[in-house]
């Protein structure tokens, strides 16, 4: 039974760590496909959700991820006029009124066992005569899911006896129906969500030709009505990437769970705690720098390196819990980058903080005056213990801080745990992944207090060791803070780079 424990954790390991969903555990992508006739316009709306927002609306709607249950089916029915309010379709200025025709719905197995959701929708509007006699101009807009990251493409198209006016936008489909997503443009996808289209009508409308012989009269056609047939469902594919896995999500995927693979799963989770604090943007950075500007004990180190890994572990579940009875207050995606930037944000006030408190605790030089007189005297000195030494205050806000954001892989086994009703294994297994984080976080701090203790034998009497080394630490951290600001407003999409 170890053996054969050990060989599946093996092939687990073998998996590169990896989001499952390609746009990320979060996301919400979106895709508009306008085809433009000489009788009527068709719009083929695809939303592709990731593992959490899918795990969220199959918890709400309390429908299975199964597209032939009639509790999906009745689903599909409230989406499909619940996105067609978020649609907006307009013909000079004219609303258009978009006709539900088919929809179809599949669930691609995501990262931790969870389902991902991608739905499609075909909705059709009948055009104007008026568009046979002149140009005329469709804009396309789409408010559902404002807020929410993803791809978020359109892609226009005209039928035979159509022609396009102006610019030729539009027209390349990136995605292949969001099947595809392009590796380039994963980290800044597409973001249009609008579109205006001009269009001239050059045909008339087919119409079926009848043989006729010189005597015999034309037979009455039957009148067709305004209504389309409905259609096969709309066609649905999964991502044709293979689904990314994740040696830590995948843990929850084993069926049988007996003692050894518990044991040997715990371990492997730890590992994998131990290599994500390694991974950058985490709190290793900070401890270290602060630890050794500040000349902190191994008390200190394991303290701070505790406090970052119970901070970071109560983000997952403050998350988890956000994710499974806070969604229709909060976001969990918007949740997520804000939480960075606040973290971000506390970490460089900090920083600055030590910053002025070590130049302002080191003066080069003061000029004194006296009752005899006056005088110049070189007051720089080595800060003192008590100057230096780190108080509870910034060990406590820098821990919590520097690991306030959750990881999203841990996340993704709590949810799962949920949906699997494996709660307990999933708790289980987070917390030996925090315990690995902690393990190379107190080491992290240990390494650099003792490295300072071995700097300051070094016998060098002068300002780049005795005031510059505490104070380059701390522009350290605020710097780090800063880049923390930085990532979480562009993950926000509140700020935009672009090299």
């Amino acid at each position: 039974m170890f053996v054969k424990c050990a060989a599946v954790i093996a092939a687990m390991l073998a998996a590169v760590p990896a989001f499952g969903h390609p746009m990320g555990n979060f996301s919400i992508s979106h895709y508009a496909g306008i085809h433009i006739r000489t009788d009527s316009v068709e719009l083929e709306y695809l939303i592709d959700m990731a593992e959490i927002p899918a795990f969220q609306q199959i918890q709400q709607s309390g429908m299975p991820p199964d597209g032939t249950d009639p509790r999906t089916k009745t689903y599909l029915d409230s989406k499909a006029a619940e996105f067609a309010q978020g649609l907006s379709m307009t013909l000079d200025g004219h609303r258009l009124a978009l006709k539900p025709i088919s929809q179809n719905v599949i669930f691609p197995q995501g990262a931790g066992n969870l389902p991902t959701m991608k739905m499609g929708f075909l909705y059709r509007a009948t055009l104007p005569d008026i568009c046979r006699t002149k140009a005329c101009e469709i804009s396309y807009s789409d408010s559902n899911f404002p807020d929410r990251a993803g791809w978020k493409e359109i892609v226009v198209s005209t039928g035979e006896g159509v022609r396009r006016e102006g610019a030729d936008v539009f027209a390349v489909d990136r995605s292949a129906h969001l099947t595809d997503y392009p590796t380039d443009l994963v980290n800044s996808p597409p973001q249009d969500l609008a579109a205006r289209i001009s269009f001239a009508i050059f045909a008339p409308p087919a119409v079926p030709r009848v043989s006729l012989s010189a005597t015999a009269k034309p037979a009455p056609q039957p009148v067709q009505a305004p209504e389309v047939a409905a259609q096969a469902p709309v066609q649905l594919q999964a991502n044709r990437q293979s689904p990314p896995r994740n040696a830590f999500t995948e843990l929850m995927t084993h069926k049988e769970i007996s003692f050894g693979f518990a044991f040997l799963a715990a371990l492997i989770a730890a590992g994998l705690g131990a290599l994500h604090a390694m991974e950058p943007g985490h709190g290793k950075t900070i401890v270290a720098a602060y630890l050794v500007g500040s000349k902190g004990t191994a008390r200190h180190a394991f303290l701070l390196g505790l406090i970052v890994t119970v901070s970071h572990t109560a983000g997952v579940y403050l998350l988890g819990a956000v994710t499974l009875y806070a969604q229709k207050y909060i976001m969990p995606d918007r949740l997520y980058p804000f939480l960075s930037v606040l973290s971000g944000i506390l970490i460089a006030g900090m920083g600055i903080y030590i910053l002025l408190k070590r130049l302002a605790g080191d003066e080069f030089s003061a000029h004194v005056h006296g009752a005899g007189g006056h005088s110049h005297g070189v007051l720089w000195r080595r800060p003192s213990a008590e100057d230096s030494a780190p108080g509870k205050r910034q060990l406590l806000v820098l821990g919590i801080t520097g690991g306030m954001v959750p990881c999203p892989a841990a996340l993704v086994v709590l949810l799962s745990a949920v949906a699997l009703d494996r709660v307990g294994f999933g708790l289980f297994l987070i917390v030996a992944f925090s315990l690995g984080l902690a393990t190379v976080l107190i080491g992290m701090g240990l390494a650099a207090v003792y490295a300072g203790r071995l700097l300051a034998k070094v016998p060098i009497e002068g300002k780049m060791i005795r005031l510059w080394m505490p104070a380059a630490s701390a522009a350290m951290i605020t710097i780090l803070g800063f880049v923390i600001t930085v990532r979480g407003l562009m993950a926000a999409g509140i700020l935009e780079i672009r090299i």
